[in-house]
């Protein structure tokens, strides 16, 4: 009884062993450039607006957590770095998109120095309309109001290990935004790169 007590725990050392050196965490930076319906193929549909929602640069900050078999739960958020002007109306009101959503991660090794990122999820589309006032309530003070929609993600990229653990990840995101009225289109395209690095747990 007591061998088979010592074999079950030395079993099951070795399976946490086994799964503590397989988890990584990988976060990284980068930009990325959203191309999504011009203004104009909204212009006779009355459930969008002749907006684009995309144009500009797009800073975003990633991360993700691999636990078993080189799967796993990640996270993005990405913004446009400078505000636009809403130009569906005669008044022109300034803008800025935010986009954040939380993903189930595949990430198989391709060789030593690179490994592949698919992934998909949900996550919500926040626009931002600023005002020239400030609204506050118990909590905090904005000058912006927000339209919200949900959304769903799939991505890819590719991660080159060009330094030790720190890795270059060119990378295509596809978005449906749902019931996105304020713009043209609930369709968006994300096409960039970022930078990151790997922790690896050890034994």
């Amino acid at each position: 009884m007591k061998r088979l007590a010592l074999v079950l725990l030395l079993s099951a050392i070795s399976i946490s062993a086994t799964s503590a050196c397989a988890q990584q965490f990988d976060v990284a930076v980068g930009v990325s450039g959203l191309k999504s319906a011009p203004a104009s193929d909204a212009l006779l549909d009355l459930d969008h607006s002749p907006q684009s929602v995309g144009g500009g640069a797009f800073p975003v900050i990633s991360g993700d957590f691999l636990f078993k078999h080189q799967f796993g739960v990640g996270g993005e958020v990405f913004w446009r770095a400078t505000r636009n002007l809403y130009q569906a109306f005669s008044a022109q009101q300034p803008f800025r998109p935010v986009f954040y959503d939380f993903n189930a991660v595949w990430a198989p090794k391709l060789g030593k120095q690179a490994a592949a990122q698919l992934e998909g999820g949900i996550g919500a589309e926040s626009a931002r309309f600023y005002t020239p006032f400030v609204t506050c309530n118990f909590v905090s003070c904005t000058n912006f109001v927000s339209s919200n929609h949900f959304m769903a993600h799939l991505g890819g990229g590719l991660k080159i290990y060009i330094w030790h653990n720190v890795f270059l990840r060119p990378e295509a995101h596809y978005y449906f935004i749902h019931d996105n009225s304020e713009f043209s289109g609930n369709n968006a395209i994300r096409v960039g790169a970022s930078i990151g690095y790997t922790w690896r747990s050890e034994y």
